[in-house]
């Protein structure tokens, strides 16, 4: 009983409560048998119902599967840094011959990144996340990176990404993670980017444009444009555009742009009508921030929704997503006044790891 309170298996229901001498185990490859100490034998029916059983689903996150140098299979908890020789899965485990469920699973503002994507397997799969080094980014790419994927955090200050990245080797040292160099608002760099992933000849599974700007002062990029409009969509539109006959050769792909609900507080058209690309962007006289954000946040939208149209047919999916309403995160550093008004909403707000990461494939951006 002690070791099953030790990996967390001490509720049992009276129904599978094995007899006294009797012990539980799983195969390599997730069937469970039973061991009977008394007599010394084993079988594959549970002695009091008759059930065979399976692990049902993946290692919880931070486990990890071992042998040992008698080939017997243990247990590792890298969080809490133990190892057992009972599967934490069996608490979980399916009959034989399981009826299919009659109901999706739903997901609530208090479900966190990583119970999204638990069973999901990523391994093999790159994933590339821009604004990677804090906030959604880095929940977003550790998540990714601890069930399997090859994530590459695509970062404009090459110091603090890869700091990110040692913090997700920390969690869990096989994971495959790396920093690339990406500023959104150089296009040039966007362009280096695109041409130093090409040069890797590895698929690209998912594409998250993450990376933002908000409350910036009025400023133009060396490219001559408005900064906000830049980093929150020109950027990420460009890096589309150049790694899109890699998406497509990935199939099935998905790219995922951030944007944010405010898009729906602006317009970018003109009294007839018609795009006014002044407002795209605006000259000193003519900016405001909130309003400059707003805009940008349409744009992923309209870009998100394009996209897709274009692309689904060739197995390239594109979702817009919305991180959830005054999330706290560090993108209001740039002026004090939103960062007293987000710390005192800081209470009512979702936390980062209960963030959004891949919402389940529903109709492609529908807030247009």
């Amino acid at each position: 009983m002690a070791a099953l309170r030790y990996a967390g298996l001490d509720d049992t229901d009276s129904e599978d409560e094995l007899p006294p001498g009797w012990e539980q185990r799983t195969t390599k490859d997730g069937w469970v048998y039973y061991a009977n100490h008394t007599e010394e034998k084993t079988q594959w029916e549970h002695p009091k119902t008759g059930k065979r059983k399976r692990i049902a689903g993946d290692l919880p996150y931070g486990w990890e599967q071992e042998t040992d140098e008698n080939g017997q299979v243990f247990f590792v908890d890298h969080i809490n840094k133990r190892t057992t020789y009972l599967d934490p899965r069996l608490a979980f485990t399916v009959d034989d011959n399981p009826t299919k469920p009659t109901s999706r699973q739903r997901y609530d503002s208090s479900t966190t990144a990583m119970e999204i994507l638990q069973g999901r397997d990523f391994t093999g799969q790159v994933v590339v996340v821009t604004g990677a080094n804090s906030g959604i980014g880095f929940e977003t790419a550790k998540s990714f990176a601890l069930h399997g994927a090859h994530v590459i955090l695509a970062c404009r200050n090459m110091t603090r990404a890869n700091e990110a990245v040692s913090r997700i080797l920390g969690e869990w040292h096989k994971a495959k993670v790396e920093a690339m160099t990406l500023d959104l608002a150089l296009l040039r760099s966007v362009q280096h980017f695109a041409q130093a992933f090409k040069a890797k000849n590895v698929s690209l599974r998912v594409l998250v444009c993450n990376a933002g700007a908000f409350a910036l002062p009025w400023s133009l990029t060396k490219d001559g444009l408005e900064t906000t409009f830049q980093v929150n969509h020109l950027g990420h539109f460009y890096l589309v555009q150049l790694l899109q006959d890699v998406l497509c050769r990935s199939a099935p792909a998905r790219v995922v742009v951030v944007s944010s609900e405010s898009h729906r507080f602006t317009d970018i058209n003109d009294s007839s009508g018609k795009l006014d690309f002044s407002r795209l962007s605006p000259s000193k006289n003519d900016y405001w921030a909130m309003l400059a954000y707003n805009r940008s946040k349409l744009c992923n939208i309209l870009f998100s929704n394009e996209l897709h149209r274009r692309l689904s047919p060739r197995g390239v999916t594109s979702n817009a997503v919305h991180p959830g309403n005054m999330l706290y995160s560090s993108i209001h550093r740039n002026w004090w006044v939103y960062t007293l008004l987000f710390t005192l909403a800081r209470p009512f707000t979702k936390s980062m790891v209960s963030e959004w990461l891949l919402s389940p494939p529903q109709t492609p951006s529908v807030r247009s």
